[in-house]
C-alpha cells in the first residue's frame, strides 16, 4: 500500500485544516486507516482511525477532528477544526488489513504497520 499525505500548513489557533491521504496499490475497502502525529521530542501518538464501519478518536481531538474515507476516490481525510497550540506535529497516515479487529485494537495494530506515508507538517501559530 502506498500512502501520500497532503493538506498540512500553517494555521492560526482556532483555525481549520483538512488533511488528505491518497491511497494506491491496494483496494481501500479491505483496509483500516489511521492518522498519527509526532511532535519534536515526543512519541508518535494515534489521533484517529477508521474501518469500514467504525471510527476511533483520541481524547485530545474528540469533538474537533473528523476522520472519513472515500473508497471511490481512494482517499482518507482528517478534518481538523478548532486547532490548538498542542496540535502542531507531523501527521502521518497508516494502513493495515485489520478489519476483523475492533477499531481500538486496529488502531494499536496500525502502529506496527509497514504502510506509512511520508507525513505532512501542521503548524499552529498566531
Amino acid at each position: 500500500v502506498h500512502l501520500v499525505e497532503s493538506g498540512g500548513g500553517l494555521v492560526q489557533p482556532g483555525g481549520s485544516l483538512r488533511l488528505s491521504c491518497e491511497v494506491s496499490g491496494a483496494t481501500m475497502a479491505y483496509y483500516t486507516f489511521g492518522w498519527f502525529r509526532q511532535a519534536p521530542g515526543k512519541e508518535r501518538e494515534g489521533v484517529s482511525c477508521i474501518s469500514t464501519s467504525d471510527t476511533y478518536y483520541a481524547g485530545s481531538v474528540k469533538g474537533r477532528f473528523t476522520i472519513s474515507r472515500d473508497n471511490t476516490e481512494n482517499t482518507v481525510f482528517l478534518q481538523m477544526n478548532s486547532l490548538e497550540p498542542n496540535d502542531p506535529a507531523v501527521y502521518y497516515c497508516a494502513a493495515g488489513a485489520f478489519l476483523r479487529q475492533t477499531i481500538r485494537t486496529a488502531c494499536n495494530s496500525l502502529r506496527e504497520s509497514d504502510s506509512w506515508g511520508q507525513g505532512t507538517q501542521v503548524t499552529v501559530s498566531s
